[in-house]
C-alpha cells in the first residue's frame, strides 16, 4: 500500500542512459528495468525511480533538489564512485550529523553519499 502524500518515487534526467545505467550497477549494485529506448527504472534503492532521455542534468547549482545516499564506508564509496566514471565535485566534508561528498554521474546528475561514521 502506497501511504497518501508521501514521496514515492524520483525520476531524473539523463543524456546517456546506458552510461548512467552502469554507473550505478558499477558503483552501489544497482539495477534496472527498461522500459523502451528512452526510459529506464530502479527499485529498492531506498526510493524507486527512474531515469529518462534528456539533455538536462539534475543539480544544486541550477536549483535541483539533492537526493543523498547513505554509506557506512565513505572513503570507499568516493573511490567507487570515481573508479566508476563519477567526478567529484565537492570532496568529503562534515557536517553536524556526519560527512558527506558530492558527485556526478556520466550523464552530469548531481547526488550526494553521507556517513554518520
Amino acid at each position: 500500500m502506497n501511504p497518501n502524500g508521501k514521496i514515492n518515487y524520483v525520476e531524473f534526467p539523463a543524456c546517456d542512459l546506458d552510461a548512467t545505467k552502469s554507473f550505478f550497477s558499477d558503483a552501489f549494485g544497482w539495477t534496472f528495468t527498461d522500459y523502451g529506448p528512452d526510459y529506464t527504472a530502479f527499485a529498492d534503492q531506498g526510493l524507486d525511480g527512474g531515469f529518462f532521455r534528456a539533455n538536462q542534468s539534475a543539480s544544486t547549482a541550477n536549483g535541483s533538489a539533492l537526493i543523498v545516499l547513505y554509506s557506512d564506508a565513505l572513503e570507499e564509496a568516493q573511490d567507487k564512485v570515481k573508479e566508476s566514471g563519477g567526478k567529484i565535485v565537492q570532496s568529503i566534508f562534515s557536517f553536524p550529523g556526519g560527512r558527506r561528498f558530492h558527485f556526478t554521474e556520466p550523464s552530469g546528475n548531481e547526488l550526494a553519499v553521507w556517513s554518520d561514521k
